[in-house]
């Protein structure tokens, strides 16, 4: 596990998509990761709003 309780998490992209994410987060003034991980997070919370929180048990 890296630095902080932070995983690295390796993912396959469409070269248009990443390309796009690297304008959004140059706009927002954040790395492409950076902008990721909010993303994220602002769906984890969605997700939680509808559904309830997500409790953590045993990892899958």
């Amino acid at each position: 596990m890296g630095k902080n309780g932070m995983k690295s998490y390796s993912i396959r992209i469409d070269e248009e998509l990443l390309h796009k994410l690297h304008i959004i987060s140059a706009y927002e003034g954040r790395s492409a990761n950076s902008q990721i991980l909010i993303l994220i997070r602002d769906a984890v919370e969605a997700y939680e709003a509808k559904h309830g929180k997500i409790e953590l048990g045993e990892k899958p």
